[in-house]
């Protein structure tokens, strides 16, 4: 039987020392005949099938090489918790600005981005928000998500790049907590997510939630179905330890009324302390 093709010459995988790039890492290597893994981290030796890139995405220059040569870029590079704005400004957002311009200059065909739940953090769980819902941000975190949400639906309406936005909730390898019960993605089935986006025929510019197939949902997919994403595994055989493990929340608190939870309630960045 004759070896299947891969889909992608070289796809470049950012935030490749993270969590979730580690992952991928794994996940992805099917799909390319190479895989370069860009990161300011230490990602260890490359496999025979890789590259490895030491990169800071903020730098222009050193993005830009980092793209060239590629022809899909899974963009997870990103500090997973809250900041300043100052700090947002100096590095998130010129870092999404220069992948997606790196991609329109080199002649990249998708882009997947690792978006967040945060950026309608504010939704009632019980409204349900779907893929086409104005934004919301929760916080700084979640704008800086927006932020490259509306740049990758600019680069798809004027320039033709291809992306795929991953509103990403829960992912850990195991649910935590009762919010965990709807918002939790398990890591193979992120590497089912993002391999869906990178091998759908076509998906313009879209956006899909993060999460596995969980009978508790406080997002909806129903507009994503395009893409192909078939979770595999669910939160609902870790429910009864959960339950038993943690108290009820209260469900007047902010973190139990929007589906942003914790992040929600927090205070500005620059009062911390």
């Amino acid at each position: 039987m004759p070896t299947p093709t891969p889909d992608y010459r070289r796809i470049l995988l950012t935030g490749a020392a993270g969590s979730l790039g580690s992952h991928l890492r794994r996940g992805l290597a099917p799909l390319a005949g190479r895989l370069r893994l860009a990161d300011v981290r230490d990602m260890g030796a490359a496999a025979p099938h890789e590259e490895i890139v030491r990169v800071d995405l903020s730098d222009r220059a050193a993005a830009f090489a980092a793209i060239e040569g590629c022809d899909a870029v899974v963009h997870f590079a990103g500090h997973p918790f809250e900041q300043s704005f100052e700090e947002i400004a100096a590095e998130t957002l010129p870092a999404s600005y220069h992948v997606f311009e790196g991609a329109r200059r080199f002649g990249v065909r998708r882009v997947v981005y690792a978006s967040s739940i945060h950026a309608v953090g504010f939704y009632p769980v019980e409204e349900v928000p779907g893929t086409r819902v104005m934004q919301r941000p929760d916080t700084f975190y979640g704008l800086a998500k927006t932020f490259t949400e509306n740049l990758a639906s600019l680069y798809w309406d004027k320039f033709g790049v291809e992306s795929v936005m991953l509103r990403i909730c829960s992912c850990f390898d195991a649910p935590a907590d009762r919010r965990m019960l709807w918002s939790w993605l398990s890591p193979a089935d992120c590497v089912r997510l993002v391999t869906a986006a990178l091998t759908a025929p076509r998906v313009g510019f879209s956006v899909v939630y993060g999460t596995s197939a969980n009978a508790r949902a406080a997002v909806s997919n129903a507009g994503a179905a395009h893409i192909g994403f078939r979770p595999l595994d669910s939160a609902d055989g870790f429910a009864a330890a959960v339950m038993a493990a943690t108290p009820r929340p209260d469900p007047n608190e902010v973190a139990s009324r929007v589906v942003g939870g914790g992040f929600a309630a927090t205070g500005h960045p620059d009062d911390a302390g």
